[in-house]
């Protein structure tokens, strides 16, 4: 027992057998005449027996690493919160294989723009079709215009294609333009967006698009790895609400605060046109001058902006990662530049899965709502491999030419 608890508790003791001494005292004082009853004062106690000592209150013990309940990895979702399913799932049996060849279908390629991305696209469309027996009727690229998209639609129907592939520029219009072929039965399938109102199963067959979170991991684990683990970085995000490059902005994030705690975000700054991007650079530099490296959301705009800004400033030193094949980022990554790394999606990939899913379409087949391809960490190490797998082409020649190729 601790000795202030001792001592308190013979005082109370000694107050107790007092009491009874009083106690005593008074029940002889009866004026009834009865016999006293009460206890003699010998009976009372001379001391207590000491209680027991009180358990010390152990302070619960701090939750270690390996218990402290661990972070989610980011996974990617639809567009309306739909599960992702890979796409090596799609594809044709045998049998579903020779009664579409025997069908003598067509298709229409309806793209929103012209580049490297599309063409590899629309390569590996044409070669899953070809494989089907499914003729190709026509292919337009809208450049980026909403209304000219519309055209388009009116032109391929003119031609009666069983199948359309397309990515919708503006979902509030194309809920219109795209009505046509819904109308006449043809099977939609749409890269990345979709018709605004329509539903997966009824006016289309499916939409394919990157593994959204796999990106932004690939592009976190770039320059994570390239600054071993530490440093001080600045993260510019696409600041529009695109389900696309928002959820990998939000993976490279999420995956460098949970694993690679050594890193620190200093500077964050939302782009809506990517012309901005060399100012929003420039500010991250000037107001963190131990800069480390920097996240831009996507190449050919963004990530031109920042290596501009870094090569104003004399940054050589700050990192660049960023994402999708471009022949100005692939330059600078092979000629040892600010760029340490690209997240690249397989764009290849993304055609024949698109293809595939129009035969699902004929077949009454039903597709997974939402439909993703790999993503690729490219270095200057793999950069030859990676383009020839994700766009199905060699690089640039400038960039042959850089690794001496």
């Amino acid at each position: 027992m601790q000795p202030r608890k001792r001592s308190r508790w013979l005082v109370l003791s000694a107050l107790l057998a007092v009491f009874v001494l009083v106690a005593a005292a008074c029940g002889n004082d009866d004026d009834s005449g009865s016999e006293a009853t009460a206890a003699p004062a010998t009976a009372a106690p001379t001391a207590a027996p000491e209680p027991p000592d009180e358990p010390e209150t152990e302070p619960e013990p701090e939750p270690t690493e390996e218990e402290a309940p661990a972070r989610e990895a980011p996974a990617t979702q639809g567009p309306n919160g739909e599960p992702a399913s890979p796409s090596g799932e799609i594809v044709l049996t045998a049998d579903e294989l020779a009664q579409i060849q025997e069908g003598g279908y067509t298709a229409a390629l309806l793209w929103h723009i012209s580049g490297a991305f599309t063409d590899a696209v629309s390569q590996g469309a044409r070669d899953a079709f070809a494989e089907m027996g499914i003729d190709v009727v026509v292919e337009t690229e809208a450049g980026f215009d909403a209304a000219q998209q519309a055209n388009d639609v009116e032109t391929a129907m003119a031609l009666n294609p069983d199948i359309i592939l397309s990515l919708t520029i503006d979902p509030v219009s194309a809920a219109e333009g795209f009505r046509p072929a819904v109308d006449a039965g043809v099977q939609l399938v749409f890269l990345s967006t979709t018709p605004e109102g329509y539903t997966q199963g009824q006016e289309f067959v499916g939409v394919v698009t990157d593994d959204l979170a796999a990106m932004g991991i690939a592009a976190a684990n770039l320059l994570g790895n390239a600054l071993g683990g530490e440093g001080e970085i600045g993260f510019i995000f696409h600041d529009a609400p695109f389900y696309v490059t928002n959820q990998r902005d939000q993976a490279f994030k999420a995956w460098i605060e949970i694993n690679f705690p050594g890193i620190q975000i200093v500077a964050e700054q939302g782009l809506a046109d990517p012309a901005t991007a060399e100012d929003i650079a420039s500010t991250m530099l000037t107001r963190n001058p131990g800069l480390d490296g920097i996240y831009a959301p996507w190449s050919a705009g963004p990530a031109d902006g920042v290596l501009a800004a870094l090569r104003a400033a004399g940054a050589s030193d700050v990192a660049v990662v960023t994402m999708d094949l471009d022949t100005n980022v692939s330059l600078d990554l092979v000629e040892g530049g600010n760029i340490v790394g690209i997240a690249a999606d397989e764009a290849y990939e993304i055609g024949r899965t698109m293809a595939t899913e129009g035969a699902y379409g004929l077949l009454g087949k039903q597709a997974p709502p939402f439909v993703v391809v790999p993503a690729i960490e490219v270095t200057a190490d793999n950069i030859v491999e990676a383009y020839r797998v994700s766009l199905a082409a060699d690089p640039p020649q400038e960039v042959l030419d850089a690794l001496g190729g």
